[in-house]
């Protein structure tokens, strides 16, 4: 069982029916409750230097995907994280977002940023694992936070650690 993480962009032509499923997963979570308010996205913005799109294969066969964008010239915003339905709940998600961090690191960011919906608990899971730091009360019905003054996305942010420097003596 061979994996490796790889560089793509996000308009390949093999991630296509990956990010229709992960919108697909969206809608039958939200409707279109996000659709008022839908982010513009940009194709460059996820493009080296400034932005990542990975995707980690199996045999081949991708099985998990993540993304960052620049949110402000020292943060790296987390996007499209997403694992083969078949195979979650086994690390990879957390594989990814990792990778992420450190490409964002070395990229030169300090700190990442990253939203969820207010109905993916798994998500909140992932994060609170990885780290994050939530930017809500995670005491508070999560459906809370679909109501005014809330627009229904849960903010964590996490700060890149500075790389140790060697000191050669």
């Amino acid at each position: 069982m061979r994996e490796r993480f790889r560089d793509v962009s996000p308009e390949a032509q093999e991630l296509q029916p990956i990010l229709t499923g992960l919108f697909g997963e969206y809608a039958a979570r939200y409707g279109d409750y996000f659709s008022r308010n839908a982010e513009v996205e940009l194709t460059e913005w996820y493009l080296a230097p400034q932005g990542l799109f990975i995707v980690l294969e199996r045999n081949g066969e991708i099985i998990a995907t993540g993304a960052y964008k620049p949110f402000d010239a020292q943060t790296a915003e987390i996007k499209r994280i997403w694992t083969k339905p078949t195979l979650r709940k086994q690390g990879l998600a957390a594989r990814v977002v990792q990778e992420l961090e450190r490409r964002a690191q070395r990229a030169g960011y300090r700190q990442i940023y990253l939203t969820t919906g207010f109905r993916q608990p798994e998500a909140v899971r992932l994060y609170l694992s990885q780290g994050y730091q939530a930017q809500f009360d995670l005491n508070r019905d999560p459906e809370e936070f679909s109501q005014p003054p809330f627009d229904g996305r849960l903010r964590f942010t996490k700060a890149l650690l500075a790389e140790k420097l060697s000191k050669t003596a």
